[in-house]
């Protein structure tokens, strides 16, 4: 057979001191974004009613082209199954948030599409999360704090900037 594994070579032997220091660090990161981001969004659902996956769906619908998406686009940005996207949807369209419209080319699409108490709330819901990020985040690393937060956290993971979130033109 080939050569044996690191875990086959140091079965029964406990982590290094490296190791464990990387991963209680790694502990602290990942438990400040959780709880941040945990504030963050209670901050809005306690302002504007909307939990997390409504606000997810309520901006990106506000940034998409004429404030709508197809039913699939928001399963994936969701990462949730058809079923529970249409959860999601009927919540929604029960507020008065949004509503469904037949796709004009495809009859087999659906799209949810904000109303105008859902580019309202979407609005809403923006500035209530920009004032907690400032609040909660900003104000208390200062500028260059927060500026090198953005750059070391965005740097990971592809670097990238998400594809969706809340609105980042005035599209609401």
């Amino acid at each position: 057979m080939g050569e044996p594994t690191r875990l086959e070579d140091e079965a029964g032997v406990c982590p290094g001191a490296e190791e464990v220091e990387v991963l209680r660090r790694w502990r602290v990161i990942d438990g400040g974004l959780r709880r941040i981001t945990d504030q963050l969004l209670a901050d809005v659902h306690d302002e504007v009613g909307l939990p997390p996956s409504e606000l997810h769906v309520v901006c990106f619908l506000a940034e998409s082209p004429e404030q709508a998406a197809p039913m699939r686009q928001l399963s994936e940005l969701l990462g949730f199954s058809t079923a529970g996207t249409t959860g999601v949807v009927d919540r929604l369209a029960d507020a008065g948030l949004v509503e469904r419209r037949p796709s004009r080319t495809d009859r087999r699409v659906t799209f949810a599409a904000l109303t105008e108490l859902g580019r309202r709330t979407a609005s809403a819901a923006v500035g209530v999360l920009a004032e907690a990020v400032r609040r909660r985040i900003a104000e208390p690393l200062g500028d260059d704090g927060f500026a090198a937060l953005e750059a070391a956290v965005g740097s990971l993971g592809g670097g990238s900037e998400p594809e969706a979130g809340c609105p980042r033109s005035s599209a609401c």
